[in-house]
């Protein structure tokens, strides 16, 4: 049995995530879940979300629907107090340099872009959908940097390595929280579209009994009044149950760019 809550994790939050995953251990082993002690820091991404014996974590939407559906299921998607979040909806931040003269989209054309990873709903797919309408045969940057998370691509856009990358609004705001040095190097110019935010899935063999344990736990921790400092150093507010169907605006925008010939991130 394994678990993760590494997503948003900065060391500022490490003792916090530590109590959130205390509390939604004994939340579940109260609900009749046989929890981990600890979570799991040696599996990421999708090899943890595809894994046989995965109790809980989180992923983003965009990789659950084009890798993950049939693998993993979903528990919950999670509301944040972050500027850009909205329920459980949340957008990307396209940010440049503070000295930088883009002030819209179209002054990014032919510029480097930084972003996180291709199976990315906050840093690639909602980024290709807003450059999609101005992109000319398929082409809008000069070029691409694949930077391996928001943090770093912050950190090209400051060191002036890229021109601009787009930035999930909760991580923008954790960013301004706990580096606000680095968050005060860039600037927003433009909100991408809006998408369910990252869900909490477990494993696609878990049971509706199972699965249904596992969500009251997690809604038992989302109001635990012991547990409100943790969650909001997370800016964690609560939660809302999702299906599929809710998730196919991900795979909407991926058609609605190919349809206007930008595939890919170009």
């Amino acid at each position: 049995m394994i678990a993760s809550l590494t997503v948003y994790e900065w060391p500022e939050t490490h003792d916090a995530s530590q109590q959130l995953w205390q509390g939604l251990r004994d939340a579940m082993r109260g609900h009749g879940i046989d929890a981990p002690d600890e979570v799991t820091r040696e599996i990421f991404g999708l090899e943890l979300c595809r894994h046989p014996e995965l109790l809980f974590a989180q992923t983003c939407g965009y990789p659950y629907m084009t890798e993950l559906r049939g693998k993993a299921r979903l528990v919950a998607t999670p509301h944040y107090a972050a500027e850009g979040c909205e329920g459980p909806a949340y957008c990307s931040w396209i940010v440049v340099h503070k000295d930088a003269d883009a002030q819209s989209l179209a002054d990014l054309r032919g510029t480097v872009a930084a972003y996180n990873g291709s199976h990315s709903q906050s840093g690639y797919n909602t980024f290709r959908a807003a450059i999609a309408p101005l992109a000319d045969a398929g082409q809008f940057f000069a070029g691409l940097v694949e930077s391996g998370g928001h943090g770093r691509s912050l950190e090209l856009v400051a060191a002036r390595e890229a021109y601009c990358a787009a930035i999930d609004a909760v991580s923008w705001a954790m960013v301004s929280r706990y580096q606000p040095d680095l968050a005060a190097e860039v600037r927003a110019i433009a909100k991408t579209p809006s998408a369910p935010s990252l869900p909490f899935v477990t494993a696609a063999t878990r049971s509706r009994d199972e699965v249904g344990a596992i969500r009251a736990a997690l809604f038992d921790v989302l109001e635990d009044p012991e547990l409100g400092d943790a969650r909001d150093m997370f800016l964690l507010t609560g939660a809302t149950v999702l299906g599929d169907e809710d998730y196919e605006i991900c795979l909407e925008m991926e058609a609605d760019a190919a349809r206007q010939g930008f595939p890919e991130l170009a």
